[in-house]
């Protein structure tokens, strides 16, 4: 069966960025589950030096945030092509992008510490770099970037594409927040869950109101915070939450 310019391009977009990454995270968590620790015993690190070399670790990080880039401008791309744009910033998008992080960030760092105790999730280990002067740019770059990306691509382009292809809202709100589950997998079952209602919640905001910064700077908010506050505040919280 000869497939639909539309349909390659849902393929072909998802196969270069987040689609395959639920493949992998899908078979990591595997793999996990079958080791002989228990999933709470295991460790997964999100932020790494990548170089002892101090420059060359910050090239690197930067490529990997360029490509993360490249996956929200490719999805920009091809939406532009139809007439659509990423809706322009307003001010009022920061006020919703604060209250989304904290309807997000709040529960959810009591879902993991829950999840955790009972063996749904790996310890995850926000950032562990040896150059400590590279860290802290990095990390808000990198908290950017994976906040550009997975919204305009997980969210704006892919709701769009199967509203466009006559999906139900239901089945449309499913597949966005069910993808954005799946390559969170690899943290545990736990982030799969976790990264599905934090799914429903912003597609279904999109849908409401058109809008698509306030995800962005909520979804940014929510990695800095995470990533930053682990660098300075991990070593004294770490007795307490069992980090």
């Amino acid at each position: 069966m000869r497939l639909d310019r539309g349909r390659q391009e849902i393929l072909l977009v998802l196969a270069l960025t987040f689609g395959l990454s639920g493949v992998r995270s899908i078979l990591n968590l595997i793999s996990s589950l079958a080791a002989p620790e228990n999933l709470n015993a295991q460790q997964v690190t999100l932020n790494a030096t990548a170089s002892r070399l101090p420059f060359i670790d910050l090239g690197l990080q930067l490529c990997s945030a360029a490509a993360l880039f490249a996956y929200g401008a490719l999805a920009l791309y091809l939406l532009a092509g139809d007439k659509i744009s990423l809706p322009r910033w307003r001010p009022r998008d920061g006020v919703l992008g604060v209250g989304l992080a904290a309807v997000i960030g709040i529960p959810g760092l009591a879902f993991y510490l829950a999840a955790l105790h009972f063996g749904l999730s790996k310890e995850v280990v926000p950032t562990d770099f040896d150059n400590a002067w590279v860290e802290v740019p990095v990390l808000l770059i990198k908290s950017f970037a994976n906040a550009f990306a997975e919204e305009v691509v997980v969210v704006f382009w892919l709701i769009t594409r199967l509203r466009q292809r006559k999906w139900t809202l239901p089945a449309a709100l499913a597949a966005s927040s069910i993808l954005r589950g799946s390559y969170h997998l690899y943290q545990g079952i736990s982030a799969g869950v976790g990264n599905i209602v934090m799914g429903v919640i912003y597609a279904y905001f999109f849908h409401k109101t058109g809008r698509v910064w306030p995800l962005i700077i909520g979804h940014f908010l929510i990695d800095a915070v995470a990533f930053l506050g682990y660098s300075f505040l991990g070593p004294l919280l770490s007795p307490y939450f069992g980090l």
